[in-house]
């Protein structure tokens, strides 16, 4: 099968998966999952897109880069995973319906990665997302990146209201404590 034929069927299928995990946050545009649906879209195409040069000329600076923020996106996914099932203590008690059973956290998650930025899955996504872009340079991938990462920074404000709405002053003194995405920086 033609490469390119094999990445529309598997841009298809993927996004089916995530028209199924996102379909009830896609009818509220101030869920986070809204545009998360959209971040995780852009970052389907660019790994897509630059699947072919994946493995191309490894010792660029570029691809050296790629390599290092792919692994910065695993370490952010493991630690940020690892918190939540540790200490988020998700249940049904939080009834938003938008939210995945995993993110429905009763408990306010500061400690391990969570002292430091408020959305290591997110963070890990804008990583995945760069490191991805930074695979093979192109006016359509400069795009994708900027849409994927314009799209975690609203994923995140959203859920940042969805936070304060559930937890209160708690979250908000937790924001003037930390970062959005990299600890010290953003």
């Amino acid at each position: 099968m033609d490469s390119g034929i094999l990445n529309v069927v598997i841009f298809v299928a993927a996004s089916g998966c995530f028209l199924a995990i996102s379909r009830k946050s896609l009818r509220n545009v101030r869920s986070h999952g809204f545009y998360r649906f959209f971040a995780w879209e852009a970052i389907l195409a660019l790994i897509l897109i630059n699947a072919g040069v994946w493995f191309a000329d490894p010792f660029s600076l570029p691809q050296i880069f790629s390599w290092l923020f792919l692994f910065v996106s695993l370490a952010l996914l493991q630690q940020g995973v690892s918190r939540i099932l540790a200490t988020g203590k998700p249940n049904d008690e939080r009834s938003d319906d938008t939210l995945l059973e995993f993110e429905k956290t009763t408990n306010l998650i500061t400690s391990g990665i969570y002292r430091y930025i408020r959305h290591p899955l997110y963070g890990s996504l804008l990583f995945l997302a760069w490191g991805a872009f930074l695979k093979e340079l192109s006016w359509y991938s400069v795009c994708l990146v900027l849409a994927a990462t314009l799209f975690l920074i609203a994923t995140a404000k959203a859920d940042e209201t969805e936070c304060i709405r559930y937890f209160g002053i708690s979250y908000e003194e937790y924001m003037l404590k930390t970062k959005m995405f990299i600890p010290f920086i953003f």
